[in-house]
C-alpha cells in the first residue's frame, strides 16, 4: 500500500519504522523533541520512542557531531540532524578526520554506520550563512556515501539504507522540497547508494541533476518541445557513470544542472569522466548550469538572479541543441 505524503513526512516515516524495528536507532541534534520537529521530520519521536533515544543538543554542532561519532563506535546506529549545513562546518574536524577516516584508520575491520542529515538550500532571504550546498566538498572525501533526494519516495528509501548501511552517510534535504507529495509506499524499503534513476526517456540530450534542481529541470523540460532524457542521480557520492555514459551515447549531448558553485563541483566532476571515458561520444561540447561562484545575496531581487529557474534551463536548452 501506498499513500499520499509529503517529503517531510516521508522522512519522519523512516525514522518512525527504523527506530520501532531497531533499537540501537536514535536521533540526536537540536530541537529534534521539539514540537514543529525540524521542519516537521522528528515529530512524534520524542514521545513514541523516549528522550533517552531522541536526543535533543544545545547549539554545540562539533560536540553532538563528536557524541554521535561514539554512540556509532559503541554500537549505536545514529541519525544526526543539523537544521543547517552550514552550521555543520563547526564540525568539520570530527567529520574528515573521525567519521571518514574510521574504517581506514581500523585497517578495513572496522565500521561507522552514522547518518548525519543536514538541511540545505533557499529559503526566506537567509543570505550566505543558511543556504549552502557544499556538495563537493562532502563528495570529495574518501569513505563518506552523500546522497540528495529529489522526492518523497526516494527521501524515505535511501535514509533507510543510510540508517542500516555500514558507511557513514551525510543525507542532504532541500528546504523546498519539504512539501512536496508524492505516494510512498508504508512498508519499509531501501533505495541503494550509488544507482541513479531516469525519470524521463528521451532522445535529443541528456539531462543530469539531483535534489531540488531536478525538480526545476523537469517542470522547464515539460515546458519545452524536444525530446530530452532526465537522470536523477540520487547519490552523487558515488556517482553512477554508468547510467550516465549509457544514456550520452544515446542523445549525444549532456547538460548537468547543479544547485550549488560552477566551479570545481559535481557538474565538472561528472563533464570531467565522460570526456575521459572512450566508451562515450558526444556530438557537441557538454554545458553545465550552475550558480555564479559567489556567496547567496540576502536581496529576494538578487536571489532571484542567483538560483537557477526554470527560464534558465529554457534558455540553456536553446544553446545546446
Amino acid at each position: 500500500m501506498a499513500k499520499n505524503i509529503s517529503y517531510a513526512e516521508s522522512i519522519n516515516q523512516a525514522l518512525f519504522q527504523a527506530m520501532d524495528c531497531d533499537k540501537s536507532v536514535a536521533v540526536i541534534g537540536q530541537l529534534v523533541d521539539y514540537s514543529p520537529g525540524v521542519f516537521g521530520t522528528t515529530i512524534g519521536l520524542a514521545e513514541k520512542f523516549g528522550l533517552d533515544r531522541v536526543i535533543d543538543f544545545p547549539v554545540a554542532e562539533s560536540l553532538m557531531t563528536s557524541k554521535s561519532i561514539g554512540m556509532a563506535i559503541d554500537g549505536m546506529r545514529p541519525v544526526l540532524v543539523h537544521q543547517r549545513l552550514d552550521f555543520s562546518m563547526y564540525a568539520m574536524d570530527a567529520i574528515i578526520n573521525w567519521m571518514s577516516l574510521w574504517k581506514f584508520k581500523s585497517g578495513g575491520k572496522n565500521n561507522l554506520p552514522i547518518t548525519i542529515r543536514a538541511v540545505i538550500g533557499k529559503g526566506w532571504g537567509q543570505g550566505p550563512q543558511h543556504s549552502k550546498s557544499l556538495y563537493s566538498l562532502f563528495a570529495h572525501l574518501p569513505g563518506l556515501r552523500v546522497c540528495v533526494p529529489s522526492n518523497p519516495i526516494d527521501a524515505k528509501g535511501l535514509l533507510l539504507d543510510c540508517i542500516f548501511g555500514e558507511a557513514p552517510s551525510i543525507f542532504l534535504e532541500h528546504r523546498a522540497l519539504f512539501g512536496m507529495e508524492d505516494l510512498v509506499p508504508e512498508e519499509m524499503y531501501v533505495i541503494p547508494h550509488g544507482k541513479a534513476n531516469i525519470v524521463r526517456k528521451g532522445s535529443d540530450l541528456t539531462i543530469v541533476s539531483f535534489g531540488n534542481e531536478l525538480q526545476i529541470a523537469r517542470r522547464a523540460v515539460e515546458k519545452s518541445d524536444y525530446d530530452i532524457e532526465i537522470i536523477d542521480l540520487r547519490s552523487i557520492k558515488p556517482i553512477d557513470m554508468d547510467t550516465i555514459i549509457h544514456s550520452v551515447n544515446k542523445t549525444g549531448k549532456l547538460m548537468v544542472v547543479e544547485g550549488d558553485w560552477r566551479s570545481f563541483g559535481i557538474a565538472s566532476e561528472i563533464i570531467a569522466s565522460v570526456c575521459e571515458s572512450e566508451k562515450c561520444n558526444l556530438d557537441k561540447p557538454p554545458l553545465r548550469l550552475c550558480y555564479p561562484d559567489s556567496h547567496t545575496p540576502m536581496s529576494s531581487f538578487l536571489e532571484d538572479e542567483f538560483y537557477i529557474n526554470e527560464n534558465d534551463i529554457i534558455q540553456a536548452l536553446k544553446k545546446i541543441l
